[in-house]
């Protein structure tokens, strides 16, 4: 662990505290003002470490998207339909900064089998779950466009660590949207909240380590 790790290191431990006190106890719990701030700081916490201790250059957009990510986990975060529809447009925002970052530390196309994957999952999104997004379906299929653009640029880095990590994102936003469009109220859509927070958190901290390197 090189000298930026090691300076970094308490802002992403304080991080992943806020990650798991919001796992443990606010995921798919009511909207509260101490759920939207300890929700906001998880991340916001990987953006003051890597803005203090990052390299210049790609790492620049990903800081970018980190931060963007805090502020659209905030919106998201909020009642009412301007919220969700301000968190989606940051939260794409983000994306569209990470793919920025990924298209410059890549090279070559992506891989071909995780690529048809990530397409057949945002193909099966656009059908399934978009046309229930009722008066949000163009916007959701917009959104839905951006995060696989984003993931198949990350395909071509050689940083395992930004792979899995937008992997990890798409998962999450699918998961995500079943639980806004599809799932009814009930035991099911809080176990499928907690399941998006266990993979999303982890997709930002793997990318934020990344920037790091």
């Amino acid at each position: 662990m090189n000298a930026v790790h090691l300076l970094a290191l308490p802002f992403f431990c304080a991080a992943l505290g806020l990650a798991l006190w919001h796992g443990v106890a606010f995921a798919g719990a009511p909207v509260s003002w101490r759920r939207s701030f300890i929700k906001t700081g998880s991340v916001l916490a990987l953006a003051v470490g890597l803005a203090l201790f990052a390299p210049i250059g790609p790492g620049l957009w990903i800081l970018a998207g980190l931060i963007l990510g805090a502020v659209g986990d905030f919106c998201l975060s909020r009642p009412g339909r301007g919220m969700f529809l301000a968190g989606m447009a940051v939260f794409g925002a983000g994306h569209l900064a990470y793919a920025w970052a990924f298209f410059v530390l890549g090279s070559g196309g992506p891989l071909p089998l995780p690529a048809l994957a990530a397409c057949a999952v945002a193909f099966g999104a656009l059908l399934f779950i978009a046309p229930r997004a009722g008066a949000l379906k163009r916007p959701v299929q917009l959104y839905i466009g951006v995060i696989l653009a984003m993931v198949l640029l990350a395909l071509r880095g050689p940083d395992p660590r930004i792979l899995w990590g937008a992997v990890l994102f798409m998962i999450a936003d699918f998961l995500l949207a079943l639980e806004l469009f599809v799932l009814p109220e009930g035991a099911g859509r809080r176990a499928v909240s907690r399941a998006v927070w266990a993979l999303y958190w982890p997709a930002q901290a793997l990318i934020a380590a990344a920037a790091l390197a």
